[in-house]
């Protein structure tokens, strides 16, 4: 059973690991350090507890320990009970859903098993908004893409922002970080991939139509950082780029507009 212990001050080092959640530098350094990550709101919480990562501590308010009192009974660690303006003044930002938990990473799978159990991949390049990963993240489990990849420079899917958008759906997708950015898509092809490349160049291939001709195929969808899109090298590695198309003058969609759209085609 949860222990529940009182804050009254926002400077108590117990909860520190809760600190200044906005500051994206000190979080890379803090969660990257010890090992950790902070799922926001009930229904977070609950996936990832469900999904295997341990709960290092809570930080609440009280009236939150009832609708989350059966996770509370299964959980051997601290509970801080505080304040809303405590709460807030040692997250940096108003805490709307009230409930906070710093849970213990675990090891990631190595790329070799994601690409196995695997049959179709969305791959991600750089993509260094954690908005942007966690929405894909989302769209990727709504519309049944098997897996994700990232390359080495990707924003951290276990990032609070990106957990919070994607609604817990980075603790259910399979995905893995590649260690070698240059020649990483090598490993995928090796693992009977076909690699799109998606491009809002005018001389791509439909994505529907790129789609219906690779049927039966393993497909992996590469997907580029916001404004620049795929590197060179990648769009060159791929097997085909394709395009989403467009009309009234558009030339491109957010990236994670753009996921929608392909994951659905990928797999309809």
């Amino acid at each position: 059973m949860a222990d529940l212990v009182p804050v009254r001050d926002p400077a108590d080092a117990r909860v520190a690991a809760y600190v200044r959640l906005r500051d994206t530098n000190l979080r890379k350094s803090l969660e990257a350090e010890h090992g950790l990550f902070i799922a926001e709101g009930e229904k977070v919480i609950r996936r990832a507890v469900a999904a295997g990562y341990p709960v290092r501590s809570l930080l609440m308010e009280r009236r939150w320990l009832e609708p989350l009192s059966d996770v509370l009974a299964g959980v051997d660690a601290p509970v801080y009970v505080a304040e809303p303006d405590v709460v807030d003044a040692v997250t940096g930002y108003p805490v709307h859903r009230g409930a906070l938990a710093e849970m213990g990473r675990t090891p990631p799978p190595p790329v070799r098993d994601v690409l196995a159990a695997a049959r179709t991949l969305v791959i991600c390049e750089d993509i260094v908004d954690h908005t942007n990963v966690g929405a894909i993240f989302r769209c990727v489990a709504a519309l049944g893409v098997d897996a994700v990849l990232v390359s080495p420079r990707c924003a951290d899917p276990l990032y609070r922002r990106a957990i919070k958008v994607s609604m817990g759906a980075v603790f259910t997708v399979p995905y893995a970080r590649m260690s070698d950015w240059r020649d990483g898509l090598a490993e995928v092809r090796a693992a009977g991939f076909t690699l799109l490349a998606l491009t809002p160049a005018p001389d791509a291939v439909p994505l529907a139509e790129a789609v219906a001709g690779t049927g039966g195929e393993r497909r992996a969808l590469l997907l580029g950082t916001e404004g620049d899109g795929l590197s060179a090298r990648w769009t060159a590695a791929a097997d085909l780029r394709v395009r989403i198309p467009m009309s009234r003058d558009v030339d491109s969609l957010n990236v994670s507009a753009a996921a929608a759209i392909a994951c659905y085609e990928l797999t309809r």
